[in-house]
């Protein structure tokens, strides 16, 4: 059994849902300790986990790792055959067959052979909990025993659709100053060791001191150029350890989700994107029929931060003892006054669901304005800390050109 695995090793286990029924799968991971956690995250008690040899995959020619971007297209697909009559299990070889990447192409079609042998849709779906969550399964279980099972499909899609595009969105606005801080990065290092020592040269002929800025870029630039391995080793190993440390440890995720909350800007940004997957997530398990209680545990696992996970569950525990939905969330201190008051308007008219789907609407909407008002933000800072950089040590290795006319 193997201990440790690439991204895109793919793993075969077996194990006992809640109900302690059977059920097997497979599933990408990065070990076999990873696979068990998620595993036993999703409800699923895990008593064998093994690595896939490449042989039963095709080899080299595995294809790309399959996303949630991957699913939600699926989901998507599967509504539209679905209402346009197609029969379930010939749908699921059409998107498999038609499916360019063959790791979905065995995933679809391995679901597909599940169904000929008599299972639900809900249950083949639950087998690969890495791809469709306990969310996911719920729902088609829920449209499943409702006999609405297009309309569940559609639901399912509009709803795969709309988070993904907040998390792209909340993506974009997290990777462009990362951008900018790389190109400056770049930017001075290029400067501070080719440029910058070539007029060092130079000023070594004036015979004269040189300016103090001018004196700082040249000791920095030789800093820069002595020591340039162990400047980019460090910081290629400082970027390699937050990864793996992001990755691998749990705590350091928790912490690391919590202080992003916390950043200027970019906190308020996460905080919005979190309600906005909270109200959709609960309207649309709320209007397929599952009990609130079940469907907060669903929600938590779909909030994306730690902390509003914590409270979701919290709410669950509340709501489990006779609280209403709007006073445990008023408690949690994180749900704005408006969210929490259409909360309660929804009890009060019994239209839960329709009201958190307005509530996920506008702050979809806030989120989409947000991320437009940090990019155009950002390009004018683009300018001012390139600028700032480059045009600081222009200006510091010209002062002594300047000056020269008093040397002579």
């Amino acid at each position: 059994m193997a201990g440790k695995a690439t991204a895109e090793d793919i793993f075969i286990w077996e194990g006992s849902d809640k109900k302690g029924a059977k059920t097997k799968g497979e599933t990408n991971g990065k070990s076999v300790a990873m696979v068990k956690a998620e595993l036993r995250r999703q409800g699923i008690n895990p008593t064998r986990v093994r690595k896939k040899p490449k042989s039963l995959f095709g080899g080299a020619a595995r294809g790309k790792k399959i996303t949630s971007g991957d699913i939600a297209v699926f989901s998507r697909q599967l509504s539209v055959m679905m209402q346009a009559g197609v029969p379930l299990v010939q749908a699921f070889e059409i998107a498999g067959r038609g499916h360019e990447n063959p790791n979905i192409q065995d995933l679809l079609l391995t679901i597909k052979n599940d169904l000929e042998s008599g299972n639900t849709l809900a249950e083949s779906l639950a087998k690969h909990p890495f791809y469709f969550d306990e969310l996911f399964c719920n729902l088609v279980q829920a449209g499943e025993h409702a006999g609405i099972l297009e309309d569940m499909l559609d639901k399912i899609a509009t709803y795969k659709e709309k988070t993904e595009a907040i998390k792209n969105k909340v993506k974009k606005a997290m990777y462009y100053p990362a951008g900018i801080m790389i190109v400056a990065f770049v930017v001075t290092a290029i400067l501070m060791i080719f440029v910058i020592p070539e007029f060092k040269s130079m000023f070594s002929s004036f015979g004269a001191d040189l300016p103090a800025l001018t004196q700082i870029i040249i000791n920095i630039s030789e800093v820069f150029t002595e020591y340039w391995y162990l400047i980019f080793g460090g910081l290629f190993a400082a970027i390699y350890v937050f990864l793996q440390a992001n990755k691998r440890s749990v705590k350091f995720q928790h912490f690391l989700q919590r202080m992003m909350l916390k950043a200027p800007i970019f906190g308020a940004l996460l905080h919005k994107a979190a309600i906005a997957r909270f109200a959709r997530t609960l309207s649309t398990m709320f209007a397929a029929g599952v009990p609130l209680v079940e469907a907060l545990q669903s929600v938590a696992g779909a909030a994306g931060n730690v902390v509003y996970s914590t409270a979701i569950i919290r709410m669950r525990d509340d709501i489990a003892t006779g609280q209403q939905l709007n006073i445990t969330m008023k408690q949690q201190d994180l749900f704005p006054n408006m969210v929490v008051q259409m909360t309660a308007i929804g009890e009060e008219a019994g239209s839960i669901d329709a009201m958190l789907s307005k509530v996920a609407d506008f702050y979809e909407a806030e989120v989409d304005d947000m991320v437009d008002s940090i990019s155009s933000l950002m390009e004018p800072m683009i300018m001012v800390v390139l600028g700032g950089l480059i045009g600081t040590m222009v200006i510091a290795m010209y002062l002594p050109i300047f000056k020269l006319g008093e040397v002579v």
